[in-house]
């Protein structure tokens, strides 16, 4: 085989349409060798080609007669000194970081440890039995792909509805989704599930992650797997397991599934996982970037480098304050961006990448960011939370990024399930939560409101279950949350009651009433539009079985409740004064007399402070200008709208909200109305409206129609 010097740049491997070159980044080896493969549980290379030049610590070299669909491992040699932060062992097949396809899964071995598992000096003895045979292949990739005249939707954020899927269990049980795509990137972009999506007024599908990723060996002894995905090990490569089949066709698949999506009007936001690997901690298997170069890739004890750094509760975490570690983030973001035409990206326990090297210090990702011209175009979403004791960040991230809003997550639920003392609040969560966002110089759209997440609880769940049941997860219920502020209406999960399963289905209407009628970017968890269950498993990250995936034999019911979220989302997009981009001043408006949000008591007169700390409070109403609202379309023209009225009643009781009176003549029309499923529009013919207990109503004062 020929072996040419090759270049240092790009990391990875390069197929130029002559050949492919080679290039590893270690700052710490003495040695690298890159091995060639003839299938993907070979254990015997083909060929094996010495990386004799490098460059700036980039190992490299060209091989001309090497073409796509090649297989290759990496075996780096160099101190093994766990105590000094270095892990190499020559005899460990690695995966390249900067690969575009990986062969397959891990086949679990002993042989994958680059130390000998039970030895009595567990990571500090070393294990020199060779690993190929049991580890997946990195994959040459071919990058062409006819992408025709695929344009990125670019929606707005105000205008944005997230929906939270995964990418198997959203299609793996659809009947009308060919059998042999259910479960795949393809199956995802399919007729029918493009038309569910469009039909309830889907803007973006935020997947669940799709890096490849490693399935615990804990998990496959008892029987389970890695469901969720929050495992990688391959930045650049889509998870084979949700390809059709054949060596990198989950490449050219999920750009397929993107091409689909956006020619709908869909865009795709990634849920990725940059905090860490699936390496685990000093006791965790060799497979890539401990082999390639544990001192510069992970955060390291500085009291004693054989321990790692775990702010994320996995065992390890990603060093970013190294450049080249940063680099290796920065572009898998740029590639996914520029190579895969995804239009954002949710940042998994995001504040690990911000931490500094000291207490209150930020690492430069974010400038980086900031500055970069491909990643600060796109949608870029932060958890803003991650397992240190200091880890909820909720509000600290700079212009540019949204958050996921725990704590509109958590006062909603509270709200509604009847907690005292909540109502104040709701009110800043219905209205964007500036409390939270204001401070740093953003709008409302920096909020991402949801109820449920694939994190806890689906919605159904939420009105079942007081109590997780967690059980099949092999952990002795220790795991998930405690405290989920739910409530079961009268029976602990499924009943035979009419009456407490009505009460479930008005509440659940509540929720997504709720979400999509306050300000900010609404996100809904896939599922819950269906009535999805998980059995009151509010942890299923290891359920690859039905507990899990979507059940689409919805009945009346599920019929019912996803008209409900069709409906309510056409409310949100017809509306311009429920999308607004600055918050609400609480002033009144330009040439009105009308503030442009108002508070309302039931006798219909504005909220004063003592309403706002009165015992038993549980009912508020909320009176939005619709001249007030600063949406625009892409020419800068302003749009028009009908002031809306919301009123919400978490108490037993019903009661009589007095109308107020408006500057304008008109009328108002019922648009939403929870106690009563529909049809709505209605017009009202009283000074006063009944709110159910137990209610959400959405009045629109109308100056174009009469009754």
């Amino acid at each position: 085989m020929r072996v040419w010097p090759g270049a240092p740049y790009p990391l990875g491997a390069t197929w130029d349409g002559e050949g492919v070159n080679f290039a590893l980044f270690s700052e710490h080896a003495t040695a690298v060798r890159l091995l060639l493969f003839e299938a993907a549980q070979a254990g015997r290379p083909s060929a094996v080609v010495s990386l004799n030049e490098t460059t700036d610590q980039v190992w490299h070299a060209y091989l001309p007669d090497v073409r796509p669909g090649a297989l290759y491992g990496y075996q780096v040699d160099g101190p093994y000194e766990p105590h000094g932060g270095h892990r190499f062992n020559p005899a460990k097949l690695l995966i390249d970081p900067y690969t575009k396809a990986v062969s397959g899964p891990i086949r679990w071995d002993d042989d994958l440890f680059g130390y000998t598992v039970g030895h009595h000096d567990e990571d500090l003895s070393r294990d020199d039995r060779d690993s190929s045979a049991v580890m997946p292949k990195s994959v040459v990739v071919d990058p062409a792909f006819t992408w025709q005249d695929d344009r990125p939707p670019r929606t707005p954020l105000n205008r944005t509805v997230v929906y939270e899927a995964h990418v198997r269990g959203l299609t793996l049980q659809h009947p009308s989704v060919p059998a042999h795509l259910r479960g795949t990137y393809l199956g995802l972009a399919s007729d029918p599930v493009l038309d569910h999506l469009l039909g309830l007024g889907i803007t973006a599908i935020e997947l669940m992650p799709v890096h490849h990723f490693v399935s615990d060996r804990v998990l496959e002894s008892r029987g389970l797997t890695n469901y969720w995905g929050y495992n990688s090990i391959a930045f650049f490569a889509p998870h084979v397991g949700y390809a059709t089949g054949g060596l990198g066709q989950q490449v050219s698949e999920f750009k397929s599934m993107v091409r689909t999506l956006h020619r709908a009007g869909i865009e795709v936001i990634l849920d990725v996982v940059y905090n860490h690997t699936a390496e685990g901690n000093h006791l965790g298997p060799t497979l890539s970037l401990r082999g390639i170069d544990n001192a510069a890739y992970y955060r390291l004890s500085p009291e004693d480098p054989r321990y790692y750094v775990d702010y994320t509760g996995t065992g390890n975490s990603l060093n970013v304050l190294h450049p080249r570690t940063m680099a290796l983030v920065t572009d898998s973001l740029r590639y996914w961006v520029t190579d895969m035409h995804v239009d954002g990206f949710r940042f998994d326990l995001a504040p690990v990448l911000a931490r500094g090297a000291g207490d209150g210090d930020d690492s430069a990702f974010f400038e980086i960011v900031r500055q970069d011209p491909v990643l600060s175009t796109v949608k870029l979403i932060a958890e803003p939370w991650d397992a240190s004791a200091d880890g909820n960040r909720l509000g600290r991230f700079p212009p540019g990024w949204s958050e996921w809003n725990g704590s509109f997550r958590d006062c909603v639920r509270r709200f509604w399930r009847g907690d005292d003392g909540v109502v104040p609040e709701l009110a800043s969560r219905l209205t964007g939560s500036s409390d939270i966002f204001a401070p740093s110089g953003r709008r409302t759209y920096a909020s991402i409101n949801f109820v449920t997440c694939h994190d806890g609880f689906t919605l159904t769940d939420l009105v079942s279950y007081e109590h997780k049941r967690n059980q099949a997860n092999g952990e002795e219920n220790r795991d998930g949350m405690n405290e989920n502020f739910s409530r079961n209406w009268g029976a602990e999960g499924e009943t035979d009651s009419v009456r407490i399963q009505r009460a479930r289905d008005r509440m659940k209407r509540n929720f997504l009433a709720t979400l999509f009628l306050s300000q900010g970017v609404p996100m809904l968890l896939g599922g819950d539009e269906i009535g999805r269950t998980q059995q009151g498993n509010n942890n299923a990250y290891c359920q690859d079985n039905p507990l899990s995936w979507f059940n689409w034999d919805i009945g009346e019911t599920g019929l019912d409740l996803r008209n409900f979220v069709r409906d309510v989302i056409a409310v949100m997009q017809d509306n311009p004064i429920l999308r607004r981009r600055a918050f609400f001043t609480g002033e009144p408006h330009a040439g009105m007399l009308t503030k442009d949000v108002t508070w309302l008591r039931p006798d219909g007169q504005e909220m004063t402070e003592e309403d706002w700390t009165a015992p038993g409070l549980h009912s508020i109403g909320m009176l939005l200008l619709g001249v007030a609202t600063d949406d625009i379309d892409v020419r800068g023209r302003s749009y028009a709208g009908d002031s809306l009225l919301v009123l919400l009643n978490a108490g037993t009781r019903s009661r009589s909200y007095l109308l107020p009176k408006m500057e304008l003549a008109g009328y108002w029309v019922e648009e939403l109305n929870t106690a009563n499923p529909g049809p709505w529009g209605r017009f009202i013919r009283s000074d006063a409206v009944s709110l159910t207990a137990h209610s959400t109503l959405l009045l629109r004062h109308s100056e174009r129609h009469q009754p």
